[in-house]
């Protein structure tokens, strides 16, 4: 049996922190702009995508929708940043 996640202190360890928090509002505001746009709505099961991988970059050309199974499966390291063999 696996153990329990501990929210709490996820939360304090990385989800917590002023950066983090940053960069998430960052990705709620690209999703928000694309809600705007039309090209998304609540519950499509669609992600939207930073092209560059830079949530902070909102800028329209950087911004695509994806399924999340696309959007998701490819892996994300901190040397090489996101990589993407579409882009």
């Amino acid at each position: 049996m696996a153990a329990k996640r501990n929210y709490k202190k996820e939360y304090e360890n990385y989800q917590g922190k002023p950066e983090q928090i940053k960069r998430r509002a960052a990705r709620n505001a690209a999703r928000a702009t694309m809600v705007k746009a039309g090209k998304v709505r609540k519950g499509d099961g669609k992600d939207v995508n930073h092209r560059n991988g830079n949530p902070l970059k909102n800028a329209k050309s950087n911004l695509q929708v994806q399924s999340k199974s696309a959007n998701r499966s490819y892996p994300r390291t901190k040397s090489a940043r996101k990589r993407n063999p579409k882009d």
